[in-house]
């Protein structure tokens, strides 16, 4: 009970001083204990993690998997040791493959995705089926270290169809696959600072809330940045044109966005984006957008900022919460080949144009005409070891395959069934909070964003508010589910949303524990509602 205490003192300590991550880390512990004293079991509903899996891709992965080792043992094979897969001929190998084996899971799929390539994009047969094959072999680097062709040619139709609501644009984004959204993030935080188009103490924008990095990232010694912070409505999780209309100051330089948020779940409102984009077009042409449309796929009809302002936009998407693929670290990041990043480093003064010369000399004589999207892939491996950048190709074939299902997936039936997943689920947790749940079509309900304060002055009035403002805290309500449920939730202020605010992942528990969650905490609330009563007796 000594060491409980202990754990129990050591978070209220800390709370809104660590990242709401790191806190969770502590919570868990102590909700373990919670569950090993009493008959709980734990419900973690901290991380996005999605406890559902995509599995025909993954079918059609393993199964195409055994086609390349069988090719592989056809050019060399010593017992356990086998040679490197041949193109000539590879696509009519490929066909009786699959004629011997139509009964392999996946495989109806794995023909489909195949077809793709030849019947809509046109790709030469062996040369679509040879790079997949040689690919997930992984006997060879990257090649292009930026994203391997043919996969760089379906993915970006993915892009179009499921962030640019599949309306082509005039030109393509160049692509870079990265081990998911974070790796990008860190990788453009890098190259932006590599290339001095920001520099230490600049001005920079940031949509909130948001998830808990983007928010830590600038103000690490190395970046410094100044921050101005966007806050979106805590209603309503849209942001009005006051606040939209901080980034009309040119002296704000790069402006980070995760949308739909992180949380509330919100998409921004088409009337939002055309507002941010008439300011941006207006009165900061020059603004570097940097956007996470991880959640996009969440919401129908996903208009993505890389669709309304590709010039100004670089986007940043992981294939990770989607197709249930956290562990396989799968992302890209996109920039339009008419873009403002590429427009800043040709107008650099020739003292920063000598100094990236000097840093790319190596990859190429004129150096400093490198894009920057190609910068950002040197930079990914410290520049000297350009040679061996990329991400792996086995990881570049199964993207490819996840982007592929969702191509050939016409009647969307995936994406009916995942989304569904989140909405039932918060809707049962709003029943078990006896509140109910108004619908709307920007939310992704990936995460539920619960704000006790608005709950207590709704439900009970001004004076309740105060009261609880006055004799709790945030962390109390946390605690309490942590130690007397085994529940484990974040609070949103680490979020930079509302104070009192507490964010419940949608994603990684089965449906009956949002019902009980939600229950747990009103029955929180009801107690004190009950001592505050007794206050006033």
């Amino acid at each position: 009970m000594g060491n409980y205490n202990i754990q129990r003192r050591e978070i209220e300590a800390i709370y809104g001083k660590v990242s709401p991550f790191e806190l969770k880390n502590r919570l868990i512990s102590l909700a373990e204990e919670s569950k090993e004293a009493g008959i709980h079991s734990l419900l973690d509903a901290g991380r996005g993690n999605p406890n559902w899996i995509s599995a025909a891709p993954r079918e059609a992965f393993f199964t195409f998997g055994h086609f390349a080792v069988e090719e592989s043992r056809r050019v060399w094979n010593d017992n356990d040791l086998a040679g490197m897969p041949k193109r000539d001929g590879i696509a009519a190998r490929f066909l009786n493959f699959m004629r011997k084996n139509k009964s392999e899971p996946g495989m109806e799929t794995l023909e489909k995705m195949i077809n793709y390539g030849i019947t809509i994009k046109g790709f030469d047969e062996d040369e679509w089926i040879y790079e997949l094959t040689d690919g997930i072999i992984g006997d060879n680097y990257p090649q292009p270290g930026r994203i391997l062709r043919h996969v760089e040619s379906v993915v970006h139709d993915y892009l179009i169809q499921e962030l640019c609501y599949n309306e082509p644009l005039e030109r393509k984004f160049n692509l870079f696959a990265v081990e998911g959204a974070t790796a990008g993030m860190c990788y453009i935080f890098d190259s932006l600072i590599a290339n001095n188009m920001l520099s230490k103490g600049d001005k920079i924008a940031i949509m909130v809330p948001i998830f808990t990095p983007y928010l830590e990232i600038p103000h690490l010694p190395r970046y410094d940045f100044e921050v101005v912070e966007l806050m979106a409505n805590e209603v309503t999780g849209q942001y009005s044109y006051e606040e939209l209309k901080k980034i009309s100051d040119p002296g704000i330089k790069a402006l980070f966005i995760v949308n739909p948020s992180n949380p509330p779940s919100i998409a921004m409102r088409p009337v939002i984006v055309k507002g941010l984009k008439e300011i941006v077009e207006k009165s900061n042409p020059d603004l570097m957008i940097i956007s996470d449309d991880v959640y996009g796929t969440f919401v129908e009809n996903f208009h993505s900022l890389m669709a309304d302002l590709p010039y100004n936009t670089i986007g940043v998407y992981s294939f990770s919460k989607y197709f249930g693929v956290t562990g396989w670290r799968l992302g890209t990041i996109a920039l339009y080949e008419d873009n403002v990043f590429d427009k800043l480093l040709g107008q650099q003064d020739e003292d920063k144009k000598e100094r990236a010369k000097r840093r790319y000399a190596a990859l190429s004589t004129e150096s400093e005409k490198i894009p920057f999207i190609d910068r950002i892939v040197a930079d990914s491996r410290q520049v000297a070891l350009n040679h061996t950048a990329g991400l792996s190709t086995p990881q570049q074939v199964q993207m490819a395959f996840f982007a592929l299902f969702a191509l050939v997936d016409k009647r969307n039936r995936y994406k009916d069934l995942v989304n569904s997943i989140c909405h039932r689920r918060k809707k049962l947790l709003f029943n078990g909070l006896g509140l109910e749940l108004d619908e709307n079509s920007f939310d992704a309900s990936y995460y539920a964003q619960f704000d006790l304060l608005e709950w207590a002055e709704q439900n009970y009035g001004g004076e309740f508010a105060d009261y609880l403002k006055d004799n709790y805290k945030p962390i109390d309500v946390l605690l309490k589910l942590a130690e007397e449920s085994s529940i484990v939730l974040l609070g949103g202020s680490g979020f930079h949303g509302p104070k009192w605010s507490i964010r419940i992942s949608l994603a990684n528990l089965d449906d009956e524990s949002y019902s009980q969650i939600g229950e747990i905490i009103h029955s929180i609330l009801e107690e004190y509602v009950a001592n505050w009563e007794n206050t006033r007796e």
